[in-house]
């Protein structure tokens, strides 16, 4: 038997000796999501008969997990079939975006997760209720994925509708041209998205194994990975920046700037501020902060699918890491290809090669 209960009298049951085999969901969740222990609640937020938690027995979600291994094609990209299918990917390419949306786009280990935190936390005004009630791939839900529509049919329809896609610009485009949505592409050094992709891969069990790290750099290169190459998607969504409000924010900016570049978020995005909750904003969306937020560090995934024994989602968010990877012969290979690539769009991004 499933039930809603308000949140409040969840957290007076969390310390009942009775309900060991009981466990607890946030609201809403990822259906492949593990039930969830107690634990995972914050005592120090209070009350708030405003959010709702799902109680109920453990279930496995055997049906989930048969997809671990299957991937899916889609516009010749390859896609892990664990979170996509062609089915959730048509019906991206068709989906409604109100003028007041905001979509975070991004390929993969670019700074998703933070851009998610911060835009929770600037349209709460530094409150940290839903960041730390809510998992942050509910709170902004990707549009591609299997279960985008179960998640959105439970996000709250006061709050601005946040959405995250790690779709390339052209598959998209077709739906962004019919409004006025916000779109925040989110840009990082390659090197380092290379390096952060490479370790995701080795916690991911729906990735593919791609070798050591010289092999997985070859594929990268030459953007035989799951979805696609990095530099087509960079070019793709500078280029439909003519034609949609696409606002580029690098992961270098938020790091060495961060107030700066979120008085700037909130410039793109018509939100006022004051002092103190910047700061609250500021202290919160930090490396270490999330890292200690599981609803933002994917410690709520079961190892079975993400396997954090192995390494952790959020390793390090530091800039330069690639530096303690790439051996000379490396770099030199990957920069020859980077100015061939890159070369109509190096004036956009802060980034060095050396």
């Amino acid at each position: 038997m499933v039930e809603y209960v308000p949140r409040f009298l969840v957290q007076c049951l969390i310390h009942s000796k009775h309900l060991k085999n009981v466990t607890v969901q946030a609201f809403p969740f990822f259906p492949f999501l593990p039930d969830l222990p107690f634990h995972f609640l914050d005592p120090s937020l209070g009350p708030s008969p405003s959010s709702s938690f799902l109680v109920s027995r453990p279930r496995v979600p055997e049906a989930r997990m048969e997809r671990m291994n299957v991937t899916e094609i889609y516009e010749g990209i390859e896609f892990p079939g664990h979170l996509h299918s062609q089915d959730s990917m048509q019906a991206a390419t068709e989906f409604q975006f109100q003028d007041t949306d905001v979509l975070i786009a991004t390929y993969p280990k670019s700074g998703t997760t933070w851009m998610q935190e911060i835009l929770t936390l600037i349209f709460s005004k530094g409150s940290l209720e839903l960041a730390h009630t809510i998992p942050s791939w509910a709170r902004a839900p990707w549009l591609e994925h299997i279960f985008f529509n179960e998640l959105m049919a439970k996000m709250n329809p006061t709050f601005p509708r946040i959405f995250s896609t790690h779709l390339p610009s052209h598959i998209l485009a077709p739906a962004l041209k019919k409004s006025k949505v916000t779109v925040l592409y989110v840009a990082r050094h390659p090197k380092d998205v290379l390096v952060s992709f490479y370790h995701f891969h080795k916690i991911a069990k729906f990735l593919p194994d791609l070798g050591n790290f010289d092999d997985f750099l070859d594929q990268f290169l030459k953007g035989k990975v799951h979805f696609g190459s990095w530099f087509t998607h960079v070019q793709g969504w500078m280029d439909l920046r003519e034609e949609v409000n696409i606002n580029l924010i690098t992961y270098e900016d938020l790091s060495r700037e961060p107030r700066r570049t979120i008085q700037r978020l909130c410039d793109i995005l018509g939100c006022q501020l004051q002092s103190q909750e910047e700061d609250m904003i500021l202290k919160n969306c930090t490396f270490s902060a999330m890292s200690q937020n599981s609803m933002a560090n994917y410690s709520l995934v079961s190892n079975k699918i993400l396997d954090q024994t192995k390494g952790k989602f959020l390793r390090k968010g530091k800039i330069g890491d690639w530096r303690e990877h790439f051996s000379p012969e490396q770099n030199k290979k990957f920069n020859t290809i980077y100015l061939t690539k890159m070369k109509d769009y190096i004036l956009h991004f802060p980034w060095s090669l050396d």
